[in-house]
């Protein structure tokens, strides 16, 4: 495994069985302690078996219990080394936290997902959406609530350097957006969860009418995934008080910022041109200051 062993066991959390959840949610609240004991322990510990554990183990992508506890080992290894922010691998807000502390964890948990995000992408399948996006005709792009935001940004990246890309946000508008797409276009769904209906039925619908599909998630194994022809797998774990927070719409805008430069890349001479004409469109726009004023004397 090339990411970090939290963040692919986090990812995985929704499709364990209860067991095996059970077993994850010990090695995330106590990494050093899972790396440091036997797998008898563990499985006390967790009120379950050793099979379960290595049920666990081969579901988060490793070999065993042993190559678990060194990638845990190797992880906090690596945090330790860091700076001060990375003191603790859980970043949760307690009610005790005073603000100072509050504001740290955030920052901390902010940061991470960013790294994480980068350390763990798929540069592959980021490789297969950049020609996807670069070759369709009209890109539809799907996300309610915090990860609409995103699918704007998305929009407008694209709509700066000459894509005709369209986010939709109201979800009977992104179905029958959808509804008209085909085997010349491409659609994206960003949803953190995977588990957002309105999203996936978009993407879904996108699908069906043969456009290219992606998916931006943060769980590889969610219904949005399994949909999708491609998949782009965010970082971010949204902890206590913090649904919808920052730091899973900044693991998200990192993913785009990936796609939007990579199109550019490839279009590179048309993009620039787009770039130049909209920036000089929009610099009118601007507060003029004050020594640039007419008549201005200092």
């Amino acid at each position: 495994m090339t990411e970090a062993a939290t963040v692919q066991i986090k990812a995985l959390m929704p499709v364990l069985a209860p067991a095996e959840q059970r077993v994850a949610q010990q090695v995330l609240t106590a990494p050093a302690v899972a790396a440091a004991s036997t797998i008898t322990t563990l499985a006390k510990a967790c009120d379950t078996s050793e099979a379960t554990v290595v049920r666990f183990c081969h579901a988060a992508g490793f070999t065993g219990y042993r190559a678990l506890r060194l990638a845990l080992a190797t992880e906090l290894g690596r945090a330790e080394g860091g700076a001060g922010l990375a003191r603790t691998v859980s970043s949760d807000i307690r009610p005790g936290d005073d603000l100072d502390q509050v504001v740290e964890k955030i920052a901390y948990a902010d940061a991470r997902a960013v790294e994480e995000t980068a350390q763990q992408l798929d540069l592959n399948a980021l490789h297969q959406v950049i020609e996807a996006l670069v070759s369709a005709r009209r890109i539809d792009i799907y996300g309610v609530g915090a990860s609409a935001f995103v699918g704007l940004d998305l929009q407008q990246k694209l709509h700066r350097i000459g894509r005709v890309a369209f986010a939709w946000v109201d979800p009977h508008v992104a179905l029958t957006s959808a509804a008209l797409l085909g085997p010349d276009d491409a659609a994206v769904g960003i949803s953190h969860s995977g588990a957002t209906q309105d999203t996936i039925d978009a993407l879904g619908q996108a699908r069906a009418n043969g456009a290219s599909t992606v998916a931006v998630t943060n769980f590889p194994r969610s219904e949005l995934a399994t949909i999708a022809d491609h998949v782009l797998t965010t970082a971010a774990r949204e902890t206590t008080f913090r649904s919808g927070a920052t730091a899973s719409r900044l693991a998200q805008l990192t993913v785009v910022d990936c796609i939007f430069v990579g199109v550019a890349q490839r279009t590179y001479a048309s993009s620039q041109r787009a770039l130049e004409v909209t920036h000089a469109a929009v610099t009118a726009r601007r507060v003029r200051r004050r020594n640039d004023l007419p008549g201005d004397q200092q």
